[in-house]
């Protein structure tokens, strides 16, 4: 009786490592999720990882919820063309420096510390962009960004190299 009682207890021990690992390699937690995966670039001489949105879904989800911003990190929007797009801080719980981009990957408009009190304001750029990338508050003043400064990305044929 011993004997199955302890084959018992191993087959329940297998199966809970074997579902605990393939919990472990399946699980992100939702901080985390980055269904349009991430980038390296260089930003006004800075290295940045660059996570991309590229899907409307994730454009619309931004870093909303996230309740930091990495220093050497940013998130970059991108769209299908240039236009004036506009941005908020809708559920955003961190302030933020909003860069917008044109098609070769060059400042066009900056926003600069903007406040998660600021919702439900939209920032619209002054020029048309194709490109947005949003780091936390106080990058552009500790790099002093301005008009014309190069987004560079090292995995990326769609902006400057």
């Amino acid at each position: 009786m011993s004997r199955y009682y302890a084959y018992g207890v191993f087959a329940v021990a297998a199966i809970v490592v074997i579902g605990g690992v393939f919990f472990y390699r399946t699980y992100t937690p939702s901080e985390a999720v980055v269904p349009e995966g991430f980038t390296t670039g260089t930003f006004a001489g800075v290295s940045l990882r660059i996570e991309l949105a590229t899907t409307t879904a994730a454009q619309e989800r931004g870093l909303g919820g996230r309740t930091n911003v990495p220093v050497g990190y940013g998130m970059l929007f991108v769209f299908p063309k240039s236009g004036f797009y506009g941005f908020w801080m809708k559920d955003t719980l961190v302030p933020l420096d909003m860069f917008w981009l044109d098609g070769q990957g060059h400042v066009v408009y900056q926003a600069r510390d903007v406040a998660t009190s600021t919702y439900p304001n939209v920032f619209f750029p002054s020029a048309p962009a194709k490109y947005v990338l949003e780091t936390a508050a106080g990058f552009a003043r500790a790099h002093t960004l301005a008009t014309g400064t190069p987004l560079l990305l090292k995995d990326s044929p769609s902006v400057s190299k």
